[in-house]
């Protein structure tokens, strides 16, 4: 009788955590370090004002998305107090179950009335506002047509639906519509998803194109508002009311950790669906409320947004942005250009990239600016494509003009002294 072969060995597993040695950032990363040079993780020590204490130092604060300056507004700062007074410090439960208060109503309701939509739906960060709906409302059969620029979360939310993605170049209008054309065999729904400013190009997507091709090719169109909504349009909501298309767009989402000085994220759209997120989206229904001094303070800064104070507060923050762009250009830095936005007009963004193409380069830049009283955001590869590196600058309706003429001043000298050791950095012009 015959004992057969002896039973193989389970093989040894691959250690999961492998990864996290020698991986190929590793080696840059413990050099940016060693040498005092890397640009995250910094502590700052008080409220996101424009001059802010940062690890010891004042300095001017151009890596913050308070648009507005609301963060330290009495009134929204009342709010927050109020809320957790009413509600206590969490709701410790979904909005499906315990977590929703009347606050959540009231700000679902009014976000639909400034955004011009049927309904409203407020997640508790702006990430899962959309991974929770392009996870829930694509499935595998469908297309999503997404631009190369688009924010993080919608890749995040494009992969959980397992919907075929087809990106296209940065605000291209011949590759979207290639890849439209390709989608239309593809024999499931289409939706198209752009932000409506970009987090960090600073440019906006051009939507009546964008919205004339949906139409053409039969496609659905959300727009990620996030860095739109609170700055542009005559009452601040966004891109798609600056370009007049509100009534040719689906979906439109925004957050609440930019102009409204809180955190959280919301979807405007037709209520249809909205009901079908609040009982479909997992990221809605097995995610924690957010706590209710999160949503009083973003109430009552959507409040400030839309009364007489908003155009005001709308037209300074673009009238700074504007004014640190053509100082940094005059300054002999590669700037973005003013955007035509149709009957002679253009706008700025608040957020303001400086072109300098090399990783160690912008960490350089970025060290020294820090050392001269100047805070940015540094946009390395893989974040920007290769040869791409920025800073990235934004400004606040608070900034006043001495704080930009301090930070100006900053990168005055920062540049001299740069390219007197390390050659010349791009100049205008050089910003594609």
């Amino acid at each position: 009788m015959s004992s057969g072969p002896p039973p193989s060995q389970p093989t040894a597993p691959v250690d999961v955590f492998a990864k996290v040695r020698g991986h190929a950032r590793e080696e840059q990363l413990n050099a940016a370090r060693e040498a005092g040079l890397l640009p995250y993780f910094h502590v700052q020590d008080s409220a996101a004002q424009p001059v802010v204490t940062m690890e010891g130092a004042e300095r001017v604060q151009l890596g913050s998305n308070n648009y507005l300056g609301l963060t330290s507004d009495p009134r929204v700062l009342q709010a927050a107090h109020d809320a957790i007074d009413a509600y206590g410090s969490g709701l410790t439960g979904s909005r499906l179950l315990n977590g929703t208060i009347p606050l959540h109503l009231e700000l679902e309701a009014e976000i639909a009335d400034w955004m011009g939509t049927e309904d409203a739906i407020v997640f508790s960060t702006g990430h899962q506002a959309n991974v929770g709906t392009l996870g829930t409302i694509l499935s595998p059969g469908d297309t999503v047509v997404a631009d190369s620029g688009d924010h993080a979360s919608i890749l995040d939310g494009c992969l959980l639906s397992k919907a075929k993605l087809r990106p296209f170049r940065h605000n291209k209008l011949d590759k979207l519509e290639k890849q439209l054309q390709r989608a239309a065999s593809d024999g499931g729904g289409v939706l198209v998803v752009v932000d409506g400013v970009f987090s960090m190009e600073g440019d906006i997507a051009p939507l009546p194109e964008i919205a004339d091709l949906c139409g053409r090719y039969g496609a659905r169109l959300m727009v990620d508002e996030a860095h739109g909504a609170g700055v542009l349009g005559a009452r601040g909501a966004g891109t798609c009311e600056l370009l007049g298309i509100e009534d040719r767009v689906d979906l439109r989402m925004g957050t609440f950790s930019k102009s409204l000085a809180s955190c959280g994220g919301f979807i405007a759209g037709s209520t249809e669906v909205i009901d079908y997120l609040r009982i479909s989206s997992r990221a809605f229904l097995f995610t924690a409320s957010a706590v209710p001094a999160a949503v009083g303070a973003a109430l009552a800064a959507l409040r400030i947004t839309r009364s007489d104070e908003g155009p005001a507060l709308f037209a300074a923050v673009l009238d700074n942005a504007r004014y640190l762009r053509d100082g940094l250009e005059a300054l002999g830095y590669a700037v973005v250009q003013p955007q035509p936005i149709g009957d002679g007009r253009d706008v700025v963004t608040p957020i303001v990239p400086v072109l300098v193409g090399d990783d160690w380069k912008a960490a350089l830049l970025w060290r020294a600016l820090f050392d001269g009283g100047v805070f940015v955001n540094t946009a390395l590869h893989p974040a920007v494509p290769p040869g791409g590196a920025m800073l990235r600058t934004s400004v606040m309706a608070t900034h006043s003009r001495q704080d930009l003429d301090r930070a100006l001043g900053a990168f005055e000298r920062v540049k001299r002294d740069f390219e007197a050791e390390h050659g010349a950095l791009p100049g205008p012009g050089s910003h594609g």
